[in-house]
């Protein structure tokens, strides 16, 4: 009877499941039902209208079913939700398809990690992207693998860079037209980083844009001697598109080596920027660099969330961003000029951003080799976990790390494919790092309230129409906020550190958070 009932439910999701298209994912955000991309939409705002729990009755929310993936790891997926079906993955190459009632597992996909395939910080994974019936997502040693969606069988699979040069890839993939575009993980090894671009239908690469640039390239002489080679610029978070301006924007990592700037001479484009590319050809169309020359491992990779912004009255086409380093960014997405910099955490590297769009820089921030304190820590300000637009109430939710570290700088030689920092950070044991939730206005830059979490945050947001703002924490608990003021209103504890972003959606007429906590993933829905 067991195996009967696994292969009807089987049967029954293959012949409920329909094909995702190009007009589907463009109009994502409409459909509440689903959740078709790493953002919700092309937009990256991670806002779904859904309102049936909101303020009034979060209160009930209870687990509706838990599933246990049975692997270890940091478990950082965001699900997507089709037709019944939640197809999620998980660390070290594995991913699902869960029936959306009872959370049953209809298919498990997993694939050996190889032993040389190293990374800075665990086997971790993002998600799929979907297109027609197939998913996408990338395994760790740096290999982009295409999945029929019904059977869970491999269809493709195409290698994106050589992962015994230190490349590791843990991006969920961005569907745009008919291309998977990817970024890549590694700076910490030394690896040369690049956004990618491969045909959906047969693996093979269309374009790519290497983020650092080399001889011939604009920009090359922000690299002293032959320090490109191995200069980092990794593009490991997701980016989003604009469909109208035809142009994708994507955040770019630190430089290699991290802490030892004396080998890399110069501003080292395009590391710690935001790319905007042509989704056509990969061709540059301008870039912003938040951080110049990076001694501090502020990556840019935080999610491009774009969103329309008020300036001297006027509407404003813009991409806005919690950066690394500390500051809060708007930028006009169609030319890259800075509209908005202000800070939202404690920072003493800079004391404001120029007319120019570069940082005021303060003098004895840099890492040294006895330690030197600077604000953000090395985690940020904002680090990559998922931040959230409201159009409700028209603010930008994102965590943050709030204090500081010292920084160190030792001198490290090259070694293919292996680790390329050049010294870390340490805590300053009477001033603990601290994290919180901030709600900020795009427009401005100004603070509209700040949720204090138990410790630095680890997980992404959420915010609905029911005025909700979800999270986790790296206690264990989901939590749901106020989203106009703050105010804590619900919190369930899940038993294992929450460092995934939650998602919502609706089946058989009730409306479902879901989220990933620990090893298990978890759908909550209203008790009556």
């Amino acid at each position: 009877m067991r195996i009967l009932f696994l292969i009807s439910i089987a049967a029954l999701a293959a012949r409920a499941a329909g094909p995702v298209s190009e007009a589907d994912l463009k109009g994502a955000q409409a459909d509440a039902t689903t959740w078709l991309m790493y953002g919700k939409n092309y937009s990256g705002w991670r806002y779904s209208p859904l309102n049936q729990i909101h303020a009034g009755n979060v209160k009930r929310l209870a687990p509706a079913w838990m599933f246990q993936t049975g692997t270890s790891g940091k478990n950082e997926t965001t699900p997507i939700v089709k037709d019944g079906l939640m197809y999620v993955t998980g660390p070290s190459n594995t991913a699902f398809a869960l029936d959306l009632l009872t959370g049953r597992q209809i298919w498990r996909w997993s694939r050996p990690v190889p032993r040389a395939a190293q990374g800075c910080c665990g086997q971790v994974n993002r998600g799929f992207a979907m297109l027609g019936d197939t998913l996408y997502k990338v395994n760790f040693e740096s290999s982009l693998v295409a999945i029929d969606s019904r059977s869970g069988q491999t269809i493709w699979e195409t290698q994106i860079e050589d992962y015994k040069k230190g490349y590791t890839a843990t991006v969920a993939p961005l569907i745009v037209k008919d291309m998977v575009v990817l970024g890549i993980a590694g700076a910490e090894f030394g690896a040369r980083g690049f956004l990618d671009a491969y045909d959906a239908k047969t693996g093979q690469r269309r374009w790519r844009f290497w983020t650092v640039a080399g001889p011939g390239d604009p920009g090359a002489h922000t690299w002293g001697g032959d320090s490109w080679k191995r200069g980092g610029g990794s593009t490991w978070i997701t980016g989003t598109f604009d469909p109208e301006l035809n142009l994708i924007y994507w955040g770019t990592g630190n430089p290699g080596p991290d802490f030892d700037g004396s080998v890399r001479p110069g501003d080292n484009l395009y590391t710690c920027s935001l790319i905007a590319v042509d989704a056509d050809t990969g061709k540059l169309k301008w870039h912003y660099q938040f951080t110049p020359h990076d001694l501090h491992d502020w990556d840019a990779t935080s999610d491009p969330v774009l969103m329309d912004i008020t300036r001297d009255g006027k509407q404003v086409k813009a991409v806005v961003m919690a950066n690394r380093n500390g500051f809060y960014y708007a930028l006009d997405r169609v030319t890259g000029k800075v509209l908005v910099a202000k800070a939202y955490t404690q920072v003493t590297w800079a004391d404001g951003i120029g007319a120019n769009g570069r940082p005021n820089l303060i003098a004895g921030q840099d890492p040294t080799e006895e330690g030197n304190k600077s604000c953000p820590g090395i985690g940020g300000g904002h680090n990559w976990q998922a931040t959230t637009y409201s159009p409700q109430t028209a603010l930008y939710y994102f965590t943050s790390t709030d204090g500081c570290q010292l920084y160190f700088k030792t001198h490290i030689d090259y070694l293919d494919g292996q680790w390329y920092q050049a010294s870390t950070t340490q805590g300053i044991a009477e001033e603990p790092s601290e994290g919180s939730v901030v709600a900020l206005k795009p427009s401005t830059g100004e603070i509209a309230w700040r949720f204090k979490l138990a410790g630095p945050p680890t997980a992404g947001l959420l915010s609905t129409g029911g005025g909700l703002v979800f999270g986790g924490d790296r206690e264990g608990y989901v939590f749901a906020l106020d989203a106009k003021t703050g105010k804590a209103l619900w919190r369930f504890q899940t038993g294992g550190l929450v460092i995934a972003p939650p998602v919502t959606y609706t089946f058989r007429g009730q409306q479902y958070v879901a989220i990933a906590g620990g090893s298990s993933i978890l759908a909550f829905k209203l008790t009556e």
